[in-house]
């Protein structure tokens, strides 16, 4: 299994608002991050910030790679999200996959929540823009 760097070191996020806590498989535009959510859960409206920090990962592994330090970015837009149950829990897997790119910034990532068990809990498009 390759190391990755913490995650603190690809997000600007940190405490309560730091949700992903590590990087699990990097290939080029394409992440997958853990996450683990206490028994009490959370609302699948917050897997859309699940997909946003694992873009921002992704967008972070670029960068390090490229011997830069990883940029400020932002969501600014979803499309279909979709998810399975009102609230998740448990440890949780984010898949990003960078699927479009532009030279201002722009990115769309074509994002899936899985459980442990590998059960689709949430998918969705979103736009990132990484200044």
């Amino acid at each position: 299994m390759a190391a990755f760097p913490a995650i603190e070191q690809l997000l600007p996020h940190r405490g309560a608002m730091l949700l992903i806590d590590e990087v699990l498989s990097y290939e080029a535009d394409s992440i997958v991050a853990r996450a683990t959510v206490s028994p009490a859960g959370m609302p699948a409206w917050i897997g859309l910030e699940l997909m946003a920090q694992a873009a921002a990962a992704c967008a972070g592994m670029e960068a390090r790679l490229g011997g830069s330090a990883p940029r400020r970015g932002m969501l600014v837009g979803c499309r279909a999200y979709r998810a399975a149950s009102p609230s998740f829990s448990g440890v949780l897997e984010i898949r990003a996959s960078r699927t479009a790119s532009d030279e201002n910034g722009f990115s769309l990532f074509d994002c899936r929540v899985t459980s442990s068990s590998g059960e689709a809990l949430a998918t969705g498009t979103i736009q990132v823009l990484i200044q």
